[in-house]
């Protein structure tokens, strides 16, 4: 996917200035972007792929690393989604904080 058409489907669902994006349909978004990209790869054979890291922190920075090889607009997109569901993980987790004093009441 080039990064004007991601563009366009970014702002096909969010609004040009993202103003729809919420916790719910970020995450519902990025589930439908990963299961498209996983149907456009899908093998007949499944591959188990071995993997080397001992950590978090090895997956992570293995991640890093494998993107800066990527071409320019594949880098971006991938490092834009991920950074889009960081953000709203943070957001959401923020809500459930500011409101589990108003559910916890109900269980008591």
């Amino acid at each position: 996917m080039r990064l004007s058409e991601f563009k366009r489907l970014i702002e096909a669902e969010f609004g040009p200035n993202l103003q729809n994006a919420t916790p719910a349909n970020v995450r519902e978004f990025l589930d439908r972007l990963q299961q498209d990209a996983y149907a456009e790869r899908k093998s007949p054979r499944y591959v188990l792929v071995e993997e080397q890291a001992q950590s978090f922190e090895e997956v992570v920075k293995d991640f890093f690393a494998r993107v800066l090889d990527l071409p320019e607009h594949e880098a971006a997109i991938l490092l834009w989604t991920v950074a889009f569901e960081l953000a709203f993980a943070a957001i959401e987790h923020q809500y459930a904080e500011q409101l589990d004093p108003l559910f916890r009441s109900f269980e008591e």
